[in-house]
């Protein structure tokens, strides 16, 4: 009767010496889940995050607003002639008042070199007016702006006409026909535009009345930048001139 008392005590303490073996061992075990959670955590923190291409082209300007040179190719309005269409600038590889590269979204014109020795995939070209902004996004692949413009060859785009009007606003106005949209757009007549869209009330593009674009021209209006239409458009004549702005990315 002792000695199965006796064995039945040994196994009683083996039992509890395995029980916290056992215990201890899986306390061990979470701990160590836990600290490679928290190792992992910290890999997660250290690591670089990608960085998300600019969504808009507002996005760009604020992110390159320090140093702009990197994002402008130029900056155009109507106090001048420096970049109607038939300007020599749009040809030529000669800065224009780059010192107003550096001056934001104001009423500086400038041409950068950036217009001839940069290539992107991406144009974004925005319209002040009113003192209101507003920003097209165009995807364009291209060795420089003036590779698309300089040799005054017409290279069609497929935004189409609603996009081009969204620069503008609710005032803009177009005529319904032609919609010859790209770089370089003209008919025979005096309304072409170097970006932009021209537009005629009749069924071609030979005598076009209307244009929303930058590096504009037109006899009567001199409309460098912005929206001129006459002759039967859908939101009424307009001449609504804009100050441009030309990114690229």
């Amino acid at each position: 009767m002792k000695l199965c008392a006796l064995i039945f005590l040994v196994y009683l303490a083996i039992g509890a010496v395995a029980g916290k073996k056992n215990k201890l061992c899986s306390q061990i075990l979470d701990k160590l889940s836990d600290l490679e959670d928290l190792i992992n955590k910290k890999q997660d923190c250290c690591e670089p995050k990608p960085v998300a291409p600019p969504s808009s082209c507002k996005e760009i300007y604020d992110k390159d607003s320090a140093s702009p040179n990197k994002a402008y190719d130029l900056k155009l309005g109507d106090e001048d002639d420096t970049f109607n269409f038939d300007s020599k600038a749009w040809s030529s590889m000669s800065p224009v008042s780059p010192e107003n590269g550096d001056t934001g979204l104001d009423d500086l014109e400038t041409l950068l070199p950036t217009y001839w020795s940069t290539s992107f995939s991406k144009i974004c070209l925005g319209m002040k007016v009113d003192g209101v902004t507003r920003f097209l996004p165009l995807h364009q692949k291209a060795d420089s702006l003036y590779a698309l413009i300089g040799d005054g060859q017409y290279r069609a785009t497929s935004l189409g006409r609603d996009a081009w009007k969204k620069l503008i606003g609710p005032s803009a106005s177009l005529q319904r026909n032609c919609n010859r949209e790209g770089f370089n757009s003209r008919g025979s007549g005096s309304v072409k535009t170097r970006i932009g869209i021209i537009a005629n009330q009749e069924g071609d593009c030979r005598t076009p009345d209307s244009f929303i674009g930058f590096g504009g021209a037109e006899l009567s209006f001199k409309n460098v930048c912005g929206n001129r239409a006459a002759y039967f458009p859908d939101h009424g004549n307009k001449n609504t001139k804009a100050f441009g702005y030309i990114f690229v990315q």
